[in-house]
This record gives structure tokens, sequence and C-alpha cells, in this order.
């Protein structure tokens, strides 16, 4: 899959869709099964749109309420890599900044679909709405569609010129009666529902990232654990799991992790996710799991995050922790 860091030049006319694909759930990978369907019986690349930061990021901060934007249930890493899973062949990473935001919804269709992206199929969500004020929507865009092809709109000729495109609209996709939305993988995490956020992402709860170096505090409490990065400050998911972490030996390994901002730590306020493996390969040695990328993988929450008054209490707090993920695994079916 090909990375575009805003709208890139000379790519070849595409199917596209256009979203945040926050999680890329259930109704996401429906979404892009139909565009890579669509694209290739045009003979053309599948293509997605979407933006950094999230759009309700940029308003709430402009608004001066950043706690009103929505919690993030991937990074960026996790939201491409899934997009490359589902076959996507172009994502068109475009940041969402004032001078974006304020882009008329005719702008949007005729220099940035017709003249930069070249659309030919454009597939969109029952609730999409584009442009400045959110002055765009379906029935706008398919109007757009169709006019491209016979007249001429701000100037590129629809005939001779600029071809039309083919809109459709992908009604919500449901699960057991309930619709799949980001929103409520959100609300799955924050309840610590790891399964019913499975339901509804079709795959575990999963955090990738490269393993950094630390203060190796771990070490000093004889618990060594593998730091990732979280690269937005507020999690959709929080609080200590049972997890299983992949990339490390040929089977994943299981583990409980800390995802969170530390409270019991003084550099708390950066958001990790800090995995001690229960069962640590001899084969990696000590050093062995720094600069690794691994996918982490939260199965089961045990309980949100704790202050300990002392180290001591925080060894404890962890040894029990790390009881309790042995016991839920061997309830587990093998």
């Amino acid at each position: 899959m090909h990375i575009h860091r805003g709208f890139p030049t000379g790519l070849p006319a595409c199917a596209l869709t256009i979203g945040n694909f926050d999680g890329v759930h259930r109704g996401h990978q429906a979404m892009l099964a139909l565009l890579i369907n669509e694209a290739r019986h045009r003979g053309v690349p599948a293509c997605v749109m979407s933006f950094e930061p999230h759009p309700r990021d940029h308003f709430a901060r402009r608004a001066g309420r950043p706690d009103a934007a929505p919690a993030r249930v991937a990074t960026l890493r996790d939201k491409l890599s899934e997009l490359q899973r589902c076959g996507v062949d172009h994502a068109i990473v475009v940041r969402f900044n004032e001078r974006f935001a304020a882009m008329p919804a005719a702008t949007f269709i005729d220099d940035v679909l017709v003249r930069a992206l070249k659309v030919r199929y454009v597939l969109v969500g029952d609730d999409f709405s584009f442009g400045a004020q959110r002055g765009g929507d379906y029935a706008m865009l398919d109007a757009a569609g169709t006019a491209y092809g016979v007249g001429d709109i701000k100037g590129v000729g629809g005939v001779g010129g600029s071809r039309g495109f083919d809109v459709a609209r992908m009604q919500s996709y449901e699960v057991h009666g309930l619709r799949v939305s980001s929103s409520a993988v959100r609300e799955a995490l924050a309840a610590g529902d790891m399964a019913r956020a499975a339901a509804l992402l079709g795959r575990p709860y999963t955090i990738s990232g490269r393993v950094m170096h630390g203060r190796k505090l771990g070490r000093e409490l004889g618990f060594r654990t593998l730091n990732l990065r979280f690269g937005h400050p507020r999690p959709a998911a929080s609080g200590i799991f049972v997890v299983r972490v992949r990339g490390l030996a040929d089977a994943p390994l299981a583990g409980v992790a800390s995802l969170g901002v530390r409270p019991s730590v003084e550099d708390a306020g950066r958001v990790l996710l800090e995995v001690h493996v229960l069962d640590w390969p001899a084969a990696l040695g000590a050093e062995g799991g720094y600069g690794r990328c691994v996918q982490v993988e939260l199965l089961h929450k045990l309980h949100d995050e704790l202050k300990y008054d002392s180290l001591d209490a925080l060894r404890s707090g962890i040894a029990e922790d790390t009881a309790q993920a042995r016991h839920w695994l061997a309830g587990q079916p093998a």
C-alpha cells in the first residue's frame, strides 16, 4: 500500500472512500471490501482518504475544549496497517487544519476529487458530510458526479474534459442488531468490555509499536516491561489488561499490561503501554525486545489504573496483577 501525506501528484484515476476510519472496525471493513470490488471492476486503484488529526480533535482544540474530542481507538500506525491488511492500494493522510476546514464543499469536489484525485467512483457512509460548515452532503456529491460528465463546473469541461464519477452510499453495518461504529467501539473499550470490542472490530483490540527504552523501573521491581508509546493523549482504553504479544517469538506470548499515564511514577502524563511478558523467552536475552515492532492484543481488563503510595506497594500490585492474569489465562480454551 502506498501512503501519501497530503494530496499526491501523478496518482491515476481512482475509486475513493473518505472517513476517519478510527479502529477500522467491521463496518469499515465491509465498506472497504465494496470499494475494492468497485475499483477492480473499473480497473483503478482503491484509495482511502483519512485525516490526522481527527477533525473533532481540531474543532475541540479551536474551541478551547480539548477534552470534548473523542478518545482515540487506534494510532495512525495501526489504522494504516489495518487499511493495508484490507487490501487498500493508496492511503491519503490529509492534515486537518484551519485551511482544510475552511474549504467550501464545491471547492473540495472541484480541486480535490476531480483535479487532484481524478475520482471515478466515490463511496461514502450514510451520515457523510464535507466542506466548510459541513455544507456538502451525499446529494450534492451525487449531483456533481453526474454534472461533471455532461457539463462544465468551475471551468472543468465535462465533454472532452473531466469525466463524471459514480457516487454510492453505504448504509450502517450491524452485528446482532447493533450498529457498528467507532463510537460503539469506544464505548466498549471505556467499559472494559474487550469481548464486545473484539466483536465490533472483528479481531482482538490491538496496539502495535516499536519497543523503546524506558526508566528500567520494571527491572528494579522484578517485572521487566516492554514500553510502547501511544501517540494520542486520550486512548479509548485504559487500565490493566491480560494481553497476548506477537512479534517477539514464533508463537504469541502471554502477558499483563498497563495502558495509561502511570500515576504511581514521576513521569505520569505521557500515555504508555507497558507489557510484562509472563514467561520471557531465554533466547531473546535481557535486551532482546528493544527496537522490535510488536503487536499487543488486549484480551481482558483486570481493573483501572491505581495510584500506589510506594514502590513496595507498586511491586505487590504488579505481582497480584500477574497472578490474576495467569488465573484468567488458565481458564481459557487451549
